[in-house]
């Protein structure tokens, strides 16, 4: 469509400069100018559609900040997060991956080959990985232990490794998509992905924007006595506001260690948790000693939350977005 839209410009520009002729003794022919005017913006028009045409630059750069140098074609694929392996997958490049990492496969994801070689991405065998000949590996902030990546091993080999760290922000995670589009030659499909969870991020939040009375939300990723929860600056921070909830820990930063007694003293309408590693993670809260005064306790309003959707930072953070909203305020978000 852009190439007739340039073609028919082009046309008109030449009729256009043939109706207002050439000043005498210009020793040129209006006709001659006219053709020479076409033929110079058509042939900008179709360097401008060529250049359109020709596949995007791959990225230099890995999210990280480190350079990277990615091959030409990528037919092989070792990914060492599951956050990352859904957005292959999604990308429509899950039969490239040739090699995993133990959560991948404890999560058993959709679209992922099964009885790949699975790797620990916090100590793995750089060696028996480097033996499978990966044109990529992914790895995340996970495999960075004090500074040191787990994987620089296999980039002291040569081997293409290209880090995308635990994004802290929605927006964050629709980057982490649209670069790895980048990286695998599917920008088309990453655009979609993000176009569609951003609709469905947007007609949630506008429904949270009316909320008057906001409900406070505690959100436990691991159970007394070790529990743990989040403030500000984590995307599921920001998914508890984009809902038209509080935190009750907003207060603070990050990834939290959390006494029992402040979450008791927070008093919160509801409870999420998305522990999945004990059988009953709902009924443990509502009997936990000394949480019985709590008002989410009080009207029964703790809730599970898809622990894979809430805990990887990638497209699938809509399903728990959802979740999350109907369960904090079932009415408003009924039809979601």
């Amino acid at each position: 469509m852009k190439k007739w839209i340039a073609l028919l410009t082009a046309g008109a520009l030449a009729l256009s400069l043939a109706a207002c002729g050439t000043p005498a003794g210009s020793g040129t022919s209006s006709a001659a100018a006219s053709s020479e005017t076409a033929s110079e913006v058509s042939s900008e028009a179709a360097s401008e559609t060529a250049s359109e045409a020709a596949p995007a630059e791959k990225p230099t750069e890995d999210r990280s900040g480190a350079p990277i140098s990615l091959p030409d074609e990528i037919d092989s694929i070792a990914v060492m997060a599951p956050s990352i392996a859904e957005t292959v997958v999604d990308l429509g490049c899950g039969d490239l991956i040739t090699a995993i990492d133990t959560q991948t496969e404890a999560y058993a994801l959709e679209g992922v080959p099964a009885g790949l070689p699975a790797f620990d991405m916090q100590a793995p065998d750089t060696e028996a990985l480097a033996a499978l000949e990966p044109d990529v590996v992914f790895v995340s902030g996970v495999s960075v232990i004090e500074g040191e990546n787990m994987f620089q091993p296999l980039v002291d080999m040569g081997v293409c490794i290209v880090s995308i760290p635990t994004s802290s922000s929605i927006a964050a995670v629709e980057e982490d998509i649209t670069f790895l589009a980048a990286c695998l030659d599917r920008a088309e499909e990453g655009q979609q992905i993000v176009s569609d969870m951003q609709a469905e991020i947007d007609a949630i939040a506008a429904i949270g924007e009316t909320v008057t009375d906001r409900k406070t939300v505690y959100f436990e990723i691991s159970a007394a006595p070790y529990c743990y929860s989040f403030g500000e600056g984590v995307f599921l921070n920001e998914m508890i506001d984009l809902i038209g909830a509080e935190n009750v820990l907003a207060g603070q930063e990050g990834w939290l260690s959390v006494e029992e007694e402040s979450v008791v003293s927070a008093n919160p309408d509801v409870i999420l948790t998305n522990v999945n590693y004990i059988e009953d993670p709902v009924g443990e809260i509502l009997a936990r000693p000394g949480w019985e005064g709590v008002t989410a306790v009080q009207n029964g309003g703790v809730y599970t939350i898809d622990n894979k959707n809430s805990s990887l930072p990638n497209e699938n953070i809509v399903q728990a977005l959802k979740e999350m909203a109907k369960a904090v305020y079932p009415d408003l978000y009924e039809g979601v």
